[in-house]
Parts: C-alpha cells; structure tokens; sequence
C-alpha cells in the first residue's frame, strides 16, 4: 500500500492538518443532523481524507467497508434512451462517484442516477442518521443545465438524502447550488504542515529525514500534501539513508512537459507544432488536466523568456484557459496558445536579432 494511503488519518481526531476544520465538522455531527456540504481547495490540500473522515465519524468503522462498481445505467433523453457507464464507491450508508466522466450527458446523470439513489435510504440506519450520503466529486466541472438539475434534487430529496459536493474551484460552481450548502474551505497546507505530515510519515516508517531534506520535498510539492508524501516514498526507493544532497523525485509527466518547452524555444514551424501537438495529446491520453498542462507549461515557458515577453505570454495563457473552460476539446486551446506563443517568440527573436 501505498504511503499516501497508508497513513490517511480515517477520524477527525487524527487530522494533522486542517484541524480547525475537522473540529467544525465534529461538531456538525454531533448535534445529530448535517446539512449539505460544499468542500472547495487546490488538489492535494486533504479535500477527501475529510470528507472519509467525516462519513467514518457519523457512521462508525462500516463506512470504510466499501465496494467499487462500474456498471452502465440507462437514461432517458427526450425520445432517445442513452446509456452511461459510471464508476461508483458505496458503502451501506453513502455513495461516491463523479458524474462529471459522463462528459456532455452529465446533466441526464444528474436528472436520473443521482435522483434514483438520492429516493433511496440508507440500508442500515446508524442511531439518528437516517439519511444516506451522497459524495459528487468534481461538480465544478458539471454544465450549468446538470448544476441546476442538481440544485432541485438537492432540495426535493434533502430528507433522504445528504449531498456532499467536492470541487477545486468554488466560483465555477453556480450561486444557486453554493447557498444551498455549508461551503468549507480547504487550503492548500503550509510548508511547516507538510514537513511535520512528512517527519510523522519517516518516522512510522522508522526512517532517518532530517528537516533540510523535508523542507526541500515540501518545497518542490508546491504545498500539495499527497504529492510530498509520494515524492518521500519515491526518494525512500531510490536511495537511503537519504543524503543532503539528493534529488527530489519529479513526475514523469513534468519531466516531459520541460521537454515540450523546450521543443517550442528550439523551433517555431508548422513541422514543430504538429510534433507539440502530439505530445500534449500523449499528456491528455493519460488523464493528465488539460489546466495542469497549461499551467505548467506557462511556468516552463517563463524560465526562457525575457521579461518584456513574460506580461503578453501570460495575458494569452489566461484567455486560452479561459477558453478551454467554454469549450469541450482541450487540445484546440492548448494548441492554439502554443502556436501564438510562437508566433510571439519568432516576431521576438527577429526584431532581436534581425
């Protein structure tokens, strides 16, 4: 197993970070009811170790006993019949999935699936909670049409059935849907938290880290907790006794975007592009966010420009994101702003160097 799973706190008690928050939410349960839930925060901020911790507090150990099943569902369209396959975690007393993998169909999913298990009770009634859990991740992500359609089950089955919604960005998800539930902020963690989570972790693992290398981990993580836990048990493989001056361990995907900006520095051509393209579509294959791709490669980028260019490349970036946030297929913006960044540092070198 791994560590990141391994050492996930499974109560409210035993969360190192956050912890002012998992004492709001202990006493949310203890007045015997809950209201729906709205947890927003940067990816790897803890996000779903509270929310498990939080189904664990209100249902006892029976919450964790769980089964995956991907099973198609049938669902009416007007006059069509689609069928959507959909991956679901449940317990006896909660259900998780994300309909957001339905793509375009989401708001079907919503409309049927979520609205036939949020009619159904809990099969065991645990003390006073009669009511079942519904976990949604990703809802930032949904269409308007699936948000609002989320919005009247949130309200016709709120006696059966408690929404737990959990997204990055709470702007993206509509007013209607937000003043519906108690909105809890998950930050993402300090560079302090993180280092004392990561000297936790060594030390159940009996191992030897000292702060410097602990706060170099934290450091390249950029505050994500998950992403330093995995960086440490990667550096644990690779060499120990850990040395002062070991590499931090890096992702093979960001190792291969270093490559793409590189490709687009070297060469600005049509014959360049269409090899970009390739790579960033290879990224997209698998499951890598197309605004984690953007973004880093904007960072990437950054690092070889001159600082005349930096303000125009991050005004461009920005409205390509934003564009891609419109529109359904990722790899037509992040083409599209490499091929103005080209056409921004081919128009830059010429006027340099002539």
């Amino acid at each position: 197993m791994l560590w990141v799973d391994k050492y996930r706190p499974h109560t409210l008690d035993k969360v190192m970070v956050h912890v002012e928050e998992a004492q709001q939410l202990k006493q949310l349960v203890s007045q015997g009811d809950c209201p729906h839930l709205l947890f927003y925060g940067p990816s790897g901020a803890g996000k779903k170790t509270l929310i498990m911790a939080l189904l664990r507090e209100m249902y006892g150990s029976g919450a964790e006993k769980i089964k995956v099943e991907n099973k198609p569902w049938k669902v009416e369209a007007g006059s069509r019949k689609l069928e959507v396959e959909l991956t679901t975690i449940s317990s006896n007393y909660h259900v998780e999935l994300n309909p957001s993998d339905a793509g375009f169909q989401d708001r079907y999913v919503v409309q049927e699936i979520i609205k036939e298990m949020a009619k159904s009770r809990p099969l065991d009634v645990s003390g006073n909670k009669s009511f079942k859990v519904l976990v949604l991740n990703e809802v930032d992500r949904l269409s308007k049409e699936a948000q609002h359609s989320l919005r009247r089950t949130m309200e016709k089955y709120s006696s059966a059935c408690r929404l737990v919604l959990c997204c990055n960005s709470a702007s993206k998800v509509i007013e209607a849907v937000r003043s519906r539930c108690l909105n809890i902020r998950i930050s993402a963690p300090s560079k302090e938290e993180i280092m004392k989570v990561l000297q936790h972790v060594a030390k159940k693992e009996g191992l030897q880290l000292s702060s410097s290398f602990a706060a170099r981990i934290a450091l390249a993580s950029n505050r994500n907790l998950r992403r330093a836990i995995l960086s440490l048990e990667a550096c644990k493989v690779q060499q120990y006794p850990f040395t002062e001056d070991q590499p931090v361990q890096t992702t093979d995907w960001e190792q291969y975007i270093v490559e793409i900006a590189s490709d687009i520095v070297n060469e600005q051509s049509p014959k360049r592009l269409f090899l970009v393209r390739g790579k960033l579509y290879e990224l997209l294959v698998n499951c890598i966010p197309p605004e984690l791709i953007l973004k880093r490669l904007l960072l990437e980028l950054m690092k070889k420009l001159d600082s005349e260019l930096k303000h125009e490349v991050c005004h461009w970036a920005a409205f390509y994101e934003h564009r891609m946030q419109l529109g359904q297929k990722a790899i037509f913006h992040l083409e599209a702003f490499v091929a103005k960044f080209m056409s921004i540092y081919k128009r830059f070198l010429i006027n340099t160097f002539g």
